[in-house]
């Protein structure tokens, strides 16, 4: 286990073939181990500097029985605990930490449904269940994946991946406080905002600028690529594809002030891209790399 030093410019990174937490500096490209032996299949990361705290989602061994968990740990790698799990969730995956209101949101993808709980793991809801959906829980058009609070427009968002190379992926939104009568399995405030995708993963929001940014690990033309729509009331328009070539892109963490945004793929790349020209810097190749967070 290494103590992280320094926390500008930095990156952590989950690696799922050797189950861990990694260190990265965004200036030099040099990697070091955080935590080690997180067991399963690490996916989604977020950090609260605030707290000197990380917390991770696992998918757990077994994609098909309830043994996903989400987790925290100091940001030594000291107290590592289970906040989530214990039977409770299936195969968590991105996680978003709503700072202000003090919860973290995730999506469960073989459980086809969405969450939030307490930074403490208290107050677990279930947002979304779209295993009432045709299929239910084996339905790969039902899964969930990315997700991110528009605090603006007081909603949530994610993605719907859909079948692998499939061009059946969708983006969705809802609002933050469910309607009065509604329940998880029967929104009446869910909003399709981009369908017929090649395979949306995670999602990121500058909210600056009032644009969404989600990686896409599909196929060609415009899968595995970085893409970004503007926000607005009604909808997302003009959708651009801003690089394209990864290999199974999956983890997105935005620096807005220097214009550009780190994804993540499973053939162990971290990559630097440039918002305007699409142009890549390739930062490391370690491992198969899933969930990253800027820090």
């Amino acid at each position: 286990m290494t103590t992280l030093s320094t926390i500008h410019q930095t990156l952590l990174a989950l690696r799922i073939d050797e189950p861990s937490m990694l260190s990265i500096d965004c200036a030099s490209g040099n990697v070091r181990l955080l935590i080690d032996e997180l067991g399963g299949a690490p996916d989604g990361v977020q950090v609260d500097l605030e707290r000197g705290l990380v917390y991770w989602t696992n998918m757990g061994a077994d994609y098909h029985a309830d043994d996903g968990t989400v987790e925290v740990a100091n940001l030594d790698g000291s107290g590592r605990r289970v906040l989530v799990g214990r039977g409770a969730i299936r195969t968590p995956k991105q996680l978003c930490l709503d700072r202000a209101a003090g919860q973290l949101y995730w999506c469960d993808r073989e459980g086809a449904a969405i969450w939030r709980s307490d930074v403490d793991g208290a107050n677990l809801m279930k947002l979304v269940d779209r295993a009432v959906e045709p299929g239910g829980r084996d339905e790969v058009l039902n899964q969930c994946v990315g997700i991110a609070v528009d605090h603006k427009r007081g909603m949530f968002v994610w993605t719907q991946k859909g079948p692998a190379k499939g061009g059946k992926g969708r983006i969705f939104r809802a609002e933050l406080a469910m309607r009065p009568g509604d329940s998880a399995e029967n929104r009446s405030d869910i909003e399709i905002l981009l369908s017929d995708l090649p395979e949306p993963i995670d999602v990121e929001i500058d909210a600056q600028n009032d644009l969404l940014y989600w990686t896409d690990r599909g196929a060609a033309p415009d899968g595995n690529s970085l893409n970004s729509a503007k926000i607005t009331a009604s909808g997302l328009i003009g959708r651009r594809v801003i690089c394209t070539g990864f290999k199974e892109a999956i983890g997105l963490a935005l620096d807005i002030p220097n214009h550009c945004a780190y994804v993540a793929d499973l053939d162990g790349d971290v990559v630097k891209v440039d918002f305007a020209s699409g142009a890549k810097e390739t930062l490391i190749k370690e491992g198969r790399i899933t969930g990253i967070a800027l820090i």
